[in-house]
Formats: structure tokens, sequence, C-alpha cells
């Protein structure tokens, strides 16, 4: 009878150990939350339940997460990151009144990763609205001054964003096995950071099989893996305006600048006297440019091109974001360029204004 006792207590205490692990539950509160009568909860862009925002401005959520996953509590304009699973029981904590975003939790060691991210992002968050709002301050009383100014302003924008990179770098490296440090990668910037991006989405594969943020992740890296910088560039062809047909391979043996642009992408035609430069500075120096036009009306493409004094060869399909080429390269906006080497290999990608001239001076010279 002893022994039917004691094995009966031992079930009941391991019953009641799991009886959370179905789901994880957030006690919350929002300081000054005023008016605010409710709060949602979102997996990526699906709404997974909402709750009520007593007086006191408390509420709680009860959600099934049987992985480790993303959540956003979502009160009006604001919204709070969190990372969650079955059995976690999360406190948490905000002061709605506050601009910055920031939070306290506790109960999960994930949320409290994402939480320590949350700050690196809001300390170089920071520094970057003081400096736009210096920028829109100094500008509103001299706009004609406004690049200058943002000249001026430049380099101290870049030390902050290379800082935010090699702090959130070696979050992430710390942070190797769970989803804050996946979260931390997919912050930076895809061309800059295109290597360790690449290396990183390798170390995923087969963790978090069920995350759907991560699997695309994972996909988004896949398709950018065959034109990443030192990939062999891929060959495609394209019709000229005289009708010819022109291949990337016609360039072997020469440093080629493969422009993606259209006469109607304003950034594209600002870059374009810059281009014109350095294709004159350094055309006598194996290097060409083959711009691939992602319009759709010819005689707009011509003109442009006649406009902007573009003395090199270009093709178009006229079909727009539809162009093969731009398919293969996964360009998804413009201008984008790749930089390839006479022996067909990307070298470099995205180089504009006083960088790409500063890229072609120092491999060309």
């Amino acid at each position: 009878m002893n022994r039917i006792i004691v094995l009966l207590i031992a079930l009941t205490i391991a019953l009641s150990g799991c009886q959370n692990t179905t789901s994880f539950t957030i006690d919350g509160t929002l300081k000054n939350a005023g008016n605010l009568n409710k709060v949602r909860i979102y997996k990526g862009n699906d709404l997974v339940d909402s709750a009520v925002v007593n007086e006191k401005g408390e509420f709680r959520f009860r959600i099934p997460s049987p992985e480790p996953d993303f959540f956003y509590i979502v009160a009006d304009a604001k919204n709070y990151l969190l990372l969650a699973q079955n059995g976690d029981k999360l406190k948490f904590s905000a002061d709605y009144a506050s601009s910055v975003g920031d939070y306290e939790v506790e109960g999960s060691a994930d949320a409290e990763k994402l939480k320590e991210l949350n700050k690196i992002n809001g300390k170089y968050g920071k520094v970057f609205i003081d400096l736009k709002t210096e920028l829109d301050r100094r500008s509103s009383a001299n706009p004609a001054a406004r690049d200058a100014i943002m000249q001026e302003l430049s380099p101290k924008f870049d030390e902050n964003m290379k800082a935010f990179g090699i702090e959130v770098l070696s979050f992430a490296e710390g942070n190797k096995d769970n989803l804050a440090g996946f979260y931390a990668m997919s912050m930076l910037d895809p061309i800059e950071y295109e290597e360790p991006l690449l290396s990183y989405a390798e170390t995923l594969k087969g963790k978090f099989p069920t995350n759907k943020p991560v699997q695309d992740f994972i996909a988004k890296m896949n398709k950018v893996k065959p034109i990443a910088k030192g990939q062999q560039a891929i060959d495609f062809q394209g019709t000229a305006p005289n009708g010819h047909i022109v291949k990337l391979s016609d360039f072997r043996g020469k440093y080629v600048l493969l422009d993606f642009w259209a006469s109607w992408c304003g950034p594209c035609r600002q870059e374009n006297p810059n281009i014109v430069k350095q294709y004159h500075a350094f055309k006598d120096k194996n290097f060409a440019v083959l711009g691939v036009s992602l319009d759709g009306d010819r005689e707009d493409w011509i003109k442009a091109i006649k406009d902007d004094k573009l003395d090199w060869p270009h093709v178009s399909e006229l079909n727009q974001w539809n162009s093969e080429a731009a398919r293969q390269y996964q360009v998804s906006a413009i201008p984008a360029s790749f930089l390839i080497d006479p022996t067909g290999k990307i070298i470099a990608k995205n180089l504009r204004g006083e960088a790409l001239e500063e890229f072609l001076k120092k491999t060309l010279n």
C-alpha cells in the first residue's frame, strides 16, 4: 500500500510538472497605458490571440508553441518582439508612453537574449535618429546645403553602422543555437555581410525545421549563393538597341560592371553621371560596362541612353521586372550592380559613387 501511495504521489508531481508544456504564458504590464483596453499577439502576420488590458495595464496570454518562435505583442502603434515556446512563463513589462520601445522580460532564456539584442539595436538606433534629427534641423535652416551637410555627417552614419554590425555579429556568434542569434543576423545588410550570412545559413540547416522565418532565410541564402562574391557570374544574353544579341560572356577577359537600371528609376539616373565618369577614366584599362535595363518602353530606354550619354553596350528584354537577367541575379531593387573580373568571377556588388571610383583605382591602377 505504501509503495502504491508513493507511486501516486510521484505521478501527481510528474503530471503537475507537465501541465503547462502544451502552452506558454505571458503575464504583461504596460505602464502609462492610458485608455488602451486591448493588446494583440501575432506570429508573423497572423493574429494569434487578443487580451483585455485592465485598469492597472495588466494582461495575460496563454499560447501553444511546440517550438521556439517569434511573437509580437501589438498595442496600437507599439509592438514588442518576444521569443517563446511551450513551458515558458514570461513576465513582461514596458512603458507604453516611451518612444524608445524598450521592455523588460524574464522567464525564458531566449526571450532575455532577444531583449539584450533589442538594447543593442536601441543604442545604435538612437545615434541614427540623433544624426537624422541634426541633418533635418540644419537643412531646414539652409535647404540648399542639405547635400553638403549629408556629406559632412556621412562618416558618422557609416561609423555607427559599422560599430552596429560588429556588435551584432559578436552577439550572433555567442547565440548560434537560439533564435535570438538568428534574429541578430537577419538585421544585417545582406550585401555588406553577404559572406557571414551565407556561412550562418549553412549552420542553420537542420535546425528549427518548422520555423518559417528561419526556413525562408535559408531559402533566400540558397538563391543568393550562386551570385555571391567569389562565384562565377551567370552568363545571359539580351537584345541591344540595334537588335543585335549581346552576351555577358562577350566581355570575358575584361573587368565589367554589370549595371541594372531603368529610365524611370530616379536613383539610377542620379548615379549615371558617376558611371560615365568611371567608364571614361578606366575604359582604356581593360574596363567595360554592360547596362541591363528594366524598361518596358523602347523609346524611353533609348532616349535615356542618349540623354545620359551612356556610351557602352546595353541590353533589355523590355519586360520590366520580369527580366530573366534580373531574375537570375536576384535583382529586387535598382540601381543594382555586379563587378566581374576578367575570369568571369564576381568581385564586388552595388558599388556606387566614391566607393566605385576607389575600388576601380585600387583594382585597375
